[in-house]
């Protein structure tokens, strides 16, 4: 038996976080959410990128966010093991360290 191949392609709604985020947006700029948007995920998803402000740049924005810190020192005590120094001061490197170390 084959699968459907119209529900197969079938895009994935937006999830409720998505909305939300997305009506902040949407009043804040005064402009309507486009109509049938809830009913793809990706859609909103490039609607949300093109409405959002920009990431602020300045001398502290490569450093990892505050969250990124604690989900790495946490799993850093539960490996008994420490966090990298130069994690600390990239991102980048933060995300491979926590994706290479994370309990699966």
């Amino acid at each position: 038996m084959q699968p459907n191949t119209a529900q197969a392609t079938a895009p994935l709604p937006a999830t409720q976080k998505q909305l939300a985020y997305a009506k902040t947006l949407a009043a804040k700029s005064k402009q309507p959410l486009p109509d049938n948007i809830a009913a793809d995920r990706a859609a909103l998803s490039k609607w949300i990128d093109a409405h959002k402000s920009p990431a602020p740049q300045g001398r502290f924005s490569e450093y990892p966010s505050s969250k990124q810190v604690g989900f790495a020192e946490r799993i850093a005590r539960l490996k008994r093991s420490e966090v990298p120094p130069e994690c600390f001061r990239d991102r980048t490197l933060m995300s491979r360290w926590i994706d290479s170390n994370k309990p699966r």
